[in-house]
């Protein structure tokens, strides 16, 4: 309910903001958060999960020790903002990154000094009082960047929102979430967990930054701005499911793990299948409405500068099925703290996704990387399953069901708007 709110309110400013804004100003934002994005994913050393699972979680030497590291990475991301600047508006001959990656980059020294209160609330499955704050913190940093568009009708106000946003989340956070205020400190020992825990964490979201952002920052090159930001319109309504479920997953899964491992009792395990098949027959549904009515709700919600997104939005929804499946899995492998081998599998992820992207890109474009990006999720499949059956989190009945309704339904959506993707694919072919 609380990532549909934000996504909600996001929707509504997003519908406002597109009719203020031209097309180019979300391709070049869409740039500044594959490069904020990167920075953040090439420099997590696993903070968060580190708290929710180590049995140290609630002690303050811990939590100090952990935020300490947490301000020093906030400072360095901020840095390197202001480095790569120069370098990537000549790599993607944008003159404007280089002002406003420096600016944007605000918001992750600002998010470096958010209390590990959010971390020890979502230890302890306070979701509702988590939930309120990111609402609350979205709704103010929303509700700044569309006045901030309306008097400046500036890309600017996208950076401004940013920032804007990372400070109501500090300032919320510290008012509204129990705890300890947080104070340098540094113990060897819980250092050293940190970081053994979190080294392939690290090396995880390094990963998970090509999972994530690869496509843009692969797209930013073989498109101008404008079609880059029509993608970018598609994905955000496609990938909608996708991102709901992650972040459901990202803060329930550990602790339901840590506390019932599926391979300890056959009532564990049943009381997972139970929540699976709840999550992914509602993810799964929201998956195939947006392949079905994607290009309708397109042409309903944005002007005839967008209508092109209606197919992204199809191909982008059917590529997804397939990892909506299977996103249960791999928090299994994090709550028994084997971060090692959750690292190689989201390595090998990361490495075919990447390479069927580009070698589809060559070959059909958009289109043709959205595809490759597909089979690679399907060419991954088995070893997310190897990774759960070692952790006795797999469960087939699950798979067998969900994969055969929603290929099945997937090859309709495709068939039933293959004139939109032949569109699209004359639109943006290389």
């Amino acid at each position: 309910m609380g990532y549909g709110g934000g996504q909600a309110i996001r929707l509504i400013s997003n519908l406002i903001l597109t009719r203020i804004l031209f097309p180019e100003a979300f391709g070049l934002m869409a740039l500044v958060t594959v490069f904020i994005m990167g920075l953040v994913m090439f420099s997590d050393v696993g903070i968060g999960p580190s708290i929710l699972q180590n049995k140290r979680g609630d002690e303050p030497d811990f939590l100090n020790t952990a935020w300490t590291i947490q301000v020093v990475r906030g400072v360095i991301l901020w840095l390197g903002t202001c480095a790569i600047a120069i370098p990537a508006a000549t790599f993607y001959n944008e003159p404007m990154l280089a002002q406003l990656l420096p600016v944007a980059g605000v918001s992750l020294l600002v998010a470096g000094f958010n209390p590990t209160r959010i971390e020890t609330a979502a230890r302890h499955l306070l979701i509702g009082r988590l939930t309120l704050i990111d609402l609350s913190a979205q709704t103010i940093g929303i509700i700044a960047m569309g006045i901030l568009a309306w008097i400046f009708e500036s890309i600017w106000a996208l950076v401004a929102g940013t920032v804007i946003t990372a400070f109501a989340k500090l300032v919320l956070s510290l008012i509204f979430l129990p705890g300890e205020r947080n104070r340098f400190r540094w113990e060897p020992t819980a250092a050293h967990e940190l970081i053994h825990f979190g080294k392939w964490i690290f090396l995880s979201t390094i990963c998970g930054f090509l999972i994530g952002q690869g496509d843009r920052a692969i797209l930013g090159k073989y498109l101008s701005m404008y079609l880059l930001g029509i993608y970018n319109i598609g994905y955000f309504l496609a990938s909608f499911p996708l991102l709901l479920g992650s972040a459901v997953m990202g803060r329930l899964m550990i602790p339901l793990y840590r506390e019932r491992p599926p391979s300890a009792s056959a009532e564990n395990f049943q009381r997972l299948r139970k929540m699976r098949f709840a999550m992914s027959g509602g993810l799964l549904s929201l998956v195939l409405t947006m392949a079905f009515f994607g290009p309708f709700l397109i042409g309903v919600m944005y002007d005839d500068r967008y209508i092109a997104a209606g197919g992204i939005v199809v191909l982008i929804a059917c590529v997804q099925i397939t990892t909506v499946i299977g996103l249960t899995y791999d928090q299994s492998a994090l709550a028994a703290g084997d971060s090692r081998n959750f690292f190689f599998f989201t390595a090998l992820r990361a490495s075919v996704q990447t390479a069927f992207f580009l070698v589809g890109a060559e070959i059909g474009g958009m289109t043709g990387a959205l595809v490759g990006q597909g089979i690679a999720g399907i060419t991954v499949y088995p070893f997310l399953i190897r990774l759960a059956r070692r952790h006795g989190a797999w469960d087939p009945l699950h798979d067998g069901i969900f994969f055969s309704v929603g290929y099945l339904l997937g090859a309709v959506a495709l068939w039933l708007h293959h004139d939109k993707i032949a569109l699209l694919a004359q639109l943006v072919a290389p």
